[in-house]
C-alpha cells in the first residue's frame, strides 16, 4: 500500500510557483508515495469561538483529509521572511481543538520556493518552528530551497531542467526513507 502524503501548498495564487513545484513533485514522487493536494484557501481564520459542535465545514473537510494521510509535504513561498498567513492558519486549524491535532507524529518535509536567489530560506526555517511544537518529525537533509524558480518552469508550470527534476526526485526518495524511518 502506498504511503498517503498530504501535499500542502502555502501560496493561494492561481499560478503559484509553489503549486507548480508541488504538482511536479506529485508526478515524480518516489515509488510508494501518493501525494494528495489538500487545499487551504477556503479555511476561515482560526477563531476559538467557532470551535463548536459544528465548526466551519471547511475546517472539518481539511481536518478529515489530513487525518487520513500518513505524512505531510509542505511546499511554500516566503512572505516577509516567514510563511504565508494561509499556511499558518492551516497549521492552527489542524492543531485544534486542543488534544485533537491532525498533525501529531506525522513525518514532514519542507520545500521552499522563491523567484529570488535565496530560495525562501526564512520561510523554510520559520515553518520548522511550529512543526516542532506540533510533534512532526521533519526531515533535516536534504534541504530544499528552490531559488530563481521562474527560470525552472515553462509557461505551463512544468519543469524545464532535468537537474531540477533529478533533485526533486532525490528529495522525494529521501522523504520516503524518512517516513519509513520515523513510522511508529
Amino acid at each position: 500500500m502506498p504511503v498517503r502524503v498530504a501535499l500542502i501548498v502555502g501560496s493561494l495564487r492561481e499560478g503559484a510557483y509553489s503549486r507548480a513545484i508541488g504538482l511536479e513533485m506529485k508526478a515524480i514522487a518516489a515509488p510508494g508515495l501518493e501525494l494528495e493536494l489538500i487545499e487551504i484557501g477556503d479555511l476561515p481564520l482560526y477563531n476559538p469561538d467557532l470551535e463548536t459542535d459544528s465548526p466551519p465545514p471547511a475546517w472539518e473537510r481539511f481536518r478529515e483529509e489530513v487525518e487520513t494521510t500518513q505524512a505531510v509535504l509542505f511546499v511554500t513561498p516566503e512572505y516577509n521572511r516567514s510563511i504565508p498567513g494561509a499556511l499558518k492558519n492551516a497549521l492552527d486549524v489542524g492543531s485544534r481543538p486542543y488534544g485533537h491535532s491532525i498533525w501529531q507524529g506525522k513525518p514532514a518535509a519542507i520545500v521552499s520556493i522563491s523567484p529570488g536567489a535565496i530560495g525562501a530560506f526564512g520561510a523554510n526555517h520559520h515553518l520548522r518552528q511550529p512543526l516542532v511544537f506540533l510533534n512532526m518529525p521533519t526531515m533535516q537533509q536534504p534541504e530544499a530551497y528552490i531559488g530563481n524558480v521562474a527560470d525552472l518552469l515553462d509557461d505551463d508550470g512544468k519543469l524545464k531542467k532535468d537537474d531540477t527534476r533529478a533533485f526533486l526526485k532525490s528529495f522525494t526518495d529521501a522523504f520516503a526513507a524518512w517516513i519509513d524511518k520515523t513510522k511508529a
